[in-house]
Formats: structure tokens, C-alpha cells, sequence
């Protein structure tokens, strides 16, 4: 991956983390003031369930980033690597929690059964995303075995060269 596709990613993950503390400072304040006349417990619910799935792209956008950054500095092939990839997966997980607790929470009110489906399909493809992702972390796992079978092979051959 050269410099500027990394530095590219970066900066869309700085955009997007700016983005995303306007929303919790600001839109998600107006949304509680919007649902006024909403049932006390249904309120709460909701801009809870909007300030953590907020806060679980936060995460994931943390962890990405991190893991750019390893692989600028070429450290990408290494167990420390794998700690950022669980939490990405746990975020997503989370994510996909809170759209399926949204949808069940929809569910009995006046909203929309495609609405209610919809959110709760996208809660289907979040976990989806997260068995992707579990899928890529065993790949790392694959590449940091096959890198360090190559530098033994390597040192290996150093010491039967001299």
C-alpha cells in the first residue's frame, strides 16, 4: 500500500471521526428535543442506541487507523496487529447488537414493518461484515507464519552462505 492511499484513508477517517463528534454534540441533542412528546423510555432508548452505534464507528475508525499506521511503518506482520483487529471485530458486533435492540424496540410501535426489517437487515449485514473481518484476521495470522518461516529460511541461508 504506497504512502498516499494510506494518507488518503486517513484523512477520510479524520473527516469521518469529526463527522461523527458533530453528531453525538449536536444532531443527536436536536433529536432528543424532536422526540419531546415520545414516551420517556422510548426516548432514552433511542439516543442511547444513536450515541453508542456512533461511538462503535469511533472505534473502528481508531483501530483502522492504527493499523495504517503499521502498515507505513512496515509493522503490519505482527502479533500486535491482532489486538486492533479484535477490537474492530467487537465493534461491529456491537454495532449489529444495537441495530437488532433498535429494530425489536421499533417493532411493537407504529413504525413501519419494511422500516423494522430493514434495521434489522442491517443488523444482518454488520454481522456479516464482522465474519469478513474474523476471516481477514485469520489471513494475518497466515501471513505472519508464512513471514516468519521466511526469515528463518532467510537465516538459514545467511549462515550456510558464510
Amino acid at each position: 500500500m504506497n504512502r498516499a492511499s494510506i494518507l488518503t484513508l486517513q484523512i477520510v477517517i479524520a473527516v469521518a471521526l469529526v463527522g461523527s463528534v458533530v453528531v453525538q454534540t449536536v444532531v443527536v441533542p436536536l433529536v432528543w428535543n424532536d422526540l419531546e412528546g415520545a414516551e420517556s423510555w422510548g426516548r432514552i432508548a433511542l439516543v442511547v442506541i444513536a450515541v453508542l452505534g456512533v461511538a462503535t464507528l469511533q472505534v473502528f475508525g481508531v483501530c483502522v487507523w492504527m493499523l495504517l499506521t503499521k502498515v507505513r511503518q512496515g509493522l503490519i506482520f505482527s502479533e500486535s496487529s491482532f489486538r486492533y483487529v479484535d477490537v474492530i471485530i467487537g465493534a461491529i458486533v456491537a454495532a449489529a447488537a444495537l441495530a437488532w435492540i433498535l429494530a425489536a424496540l421499533l417493532a411493537p410501535g407504529e413504525v413501519a414493518p419494511g422500516v423494522v426489517a430493514l434495521i434489522g437487515g442491517a443488523g444482518l449485514v454488520l454481522a456479516g461484515v464482522a465474519l469478513l473481518v474474523v476471516v481477514m484476521k485469520a489471513l494475518l495470522r497466515q501471513a505472519i507464519a508464512r513471514d516468519a518461516e521466511a526469515q528463518a529460511l532467510r537465516s538459514e541461508l545467511d549462515d550456510e552462505v558464510i
